[in-house]
């Protein structure tokens, strides 16, 4: 099974990524998204990485950025990888419509990275041609790919998939179909237990995130990477653990949903546990307000 024609859908900080390293294997990319001026940002985004790059030795980011095709509608493609936001509703009629317009032999991919391929394979008629296709932020750096089966999904597919994963020169590891799968599952309750910290004033931001860097050699503190990932995402996440689960330990800390409420999403909303418009005044504490 080969994937000449992969239609990326959502041109966030995922989906351009994924668009990316898609377009650079030398495959052909069409890149939709429903909001206005997203599919702009994500190109100018993706020469700013593709410079950044070359400059490494990378490819030409003229030549890579000339197979990506914004797209007004989803199209019909060899593969689609939906990266919208984490929204099952949301998602489930991103795959009733991929499943209307792309030709049967095509498969469905997800990179969802907490909710149950299952659900999303349950509203088309391919459960077989449905997976979980989990890439990692930053996408053309980071090498993993978690793979996800859904208990419908062939060894076809599968195999496919994790056979792309590689020639995108990533590295696949499959996990079966739970909520969170393997990465969020472990890595959510430790961001958490980690807000709790700050919440109850254990130390301060900075602090927590130096005590794991260097105590865990992690290349990022788990407040930075919060706010890294987007904490509404990370709440996003988190519920769909706490809900499919049935575990109160997955239940986001209460500073998690205060900063969400008050806008404070992170990197891309400029302030989150730290504050990144004012980089000199240092890091947000646990009072919210």
């Amino acid at each position: 099974m080969t994937f000449g024609h992969v239609l990326v859908v959502g041109a966030g900080q995922m989906g351009a990524g994924i668009a990316q390293v898609v377009a650079a294997s030398g495959r052909r990319v069409s890149l939709h998204d429903a909001a206005a001026g997203a599919t702009d940002r994500a190109l100018d985004g993706m020469r700013t990485s593709l410079t950044k790059l070359a400059a490494k030795g990378g490819a030409d980011p003229d030549a890579v950025l000339a197979r990506v095709t914004p797209v007004e509608d989803l199209v019909s493609a060899d593969l689609m990888v939906e990266a919208v936001v984490e929204d099952l509703d949301v998602k489930r009629a991103i795959f009733r419509r991929a499943d209307e317009l792309l030709p049967p032999e095509a498969i469905l991919a997800s990179n969802t990275s907490s909710i149950p391929i299952a659900s999303l394979a349950a509203v088309t008629e391919r459960p077989d041609r449905v997976i979980g296709m989990h890439f990692f932020n930053p996408v053309p750096v980071l090498p993993l790919v978690e793979v996800i089966r859904a208990p419908e999904t062939s060894d076809e597919t599968a195999q496919a998939v994790v056979e792309l994963a590689r020639e995108l020169g990533k590295t696949p590891a499959e996990a079966r179909d739970f909520p969170g799968f393997v990465s969020n599952r472990i890595l959510m309750p430790f961001i958490n237990e980690a807000a709790y910290a700050l919440q109850d004033g254990v130390a301060e931001a900075d602090a927590i995130d130096t005590i794991a860097k260097l105590g865990f050699a992690h290349p990022l503190g788990p407040l930075a990477l919060a706010d890294l990932i987007g904490l509404d995402t990370c709440v996003a996440i988190m519920e769909v653990l706490h809900e499919g689960l049935g575990d109160d330990k997955y239940a986001p800390c209460p500073l998690f949903r205060e900063h969400v409420a008050a806008g404070r999403l992170g990197r891309k909303s400029g302030r989150g546990f730290y504050d990144y418009e004012n980089p000199g005044v240092g890091p947000v504490g646990s009072d919210p307000g």
